[in-house]
């Protein structure tokens, strides 16, 4: 299987991610095409990565080796009925959003070369943590080579379809239940004296460690916070614990097949 010239349909943030990706390990393609209605979005990737094609159409996309679909699920179906006719029965289709599963995919394309893959913001620094799951009819012999293109990203492996959406809400989304709280800190420390460099510091050193010292030292959760015994915000733990219930599990509900 030949996965040297890539497409991708949709120029949003996951495709800047891969082209990311791929650009920090110079990773070199016969040539990258891409596809989106937005003229935009397109003039800005291109800025970016200037050696990429900018397709005027889907079918140019669609005719590459590896075809990547980077759509919000609800875009998916209609846009596979459109190129169905124009992607090569040999050629490689990677799915890059939850909801529309693989059996899905392939009612409407000729390849059986055909993955799921859920997609991570860390990618960006080639640190993604990306399940992905081949279809049923995917030659084992062609995947190590997908799996050795997909790993530029990060840590990629292979799961069960049914848990991919687990890993969207678990993995992908992730980062932002925190990112705003870390940012949020770091200007604390600069109200209490510190300068931006040592505030900075200061909460990136520090999360490593904890993560570290809750997944790593053996210790039990409740010996890890047990540990510290000030915990100023211990009386708002309920009402945090609860909106992760409510709104992480309902939008589970939402993005399962």
């Amino acid at each position: 299987m030949e996965t040297n010239s890539l497409g991708f349909i949709g120029g949003g943030r996951i495709t800047k991610i891969f082209l990311q990706a791929f650009a920090n390990k110079q990773q070199l393609f016969s040539r990258v095409v891409v596809f989106d209605t937005n003229t935009e979005v397109l003039h800005s990737l291109k800025e970016q990565f200037p050696d990429i094609e900018i397709a005027e159409n889907l079918q140019r996309v669609a005719q590459q080796s590896t075809v990547f679909i980077a759509l919000h699920p609800p875009l998916i179906m209609e846009t596979l009925e459109k190129i169905g006719n124009y992607v090569d029965e040999y050629a490689l289709v990677v799915s890059l959003a939850p909801k529309i599963t693989l059996e899905k995919i392939a009612s409407k394309l000729k390849t059986r070369n055909i993955v799921r893959m859920i997609p991570n913001a860390t990618s960006y620094i080639n640190e993604g943590y990306n399940p992905v799951t081949f279809a049923a009819g995917f030659d084992p012999d062609d995947q190590p080579a997908v799996l050795d293109m997909l790993r530029l990203l990060g840590n990629t492996f292979e799961v069960a379809e049914p848990k991919l959406e687990a890993y969207a809400i678990l993995s992908a989304m992730l980062p932002t239940y925190f990112w705003f709280q870390w940012i949020e800190l770091g200007k604390l420390g600069v109200q209490m004296g510190l300068t931006e460099a040592e505030s900075k510091a200061t909460v990136q050193q520090t999360l490593i460690a904890a993560i570290n010292l809750l997944f790593e030292s053996g210790l039990s959760p409740e010996e890890v916070t047990d540990l510290i015994p000030v915990k100023p915000i211990s009386e708002n733990e309920p009402q945090i614990k609860e909106i992760y219930q409510a709104k992480l599990m309902g939008l589970f509900g939402k993005i399962k097949p």
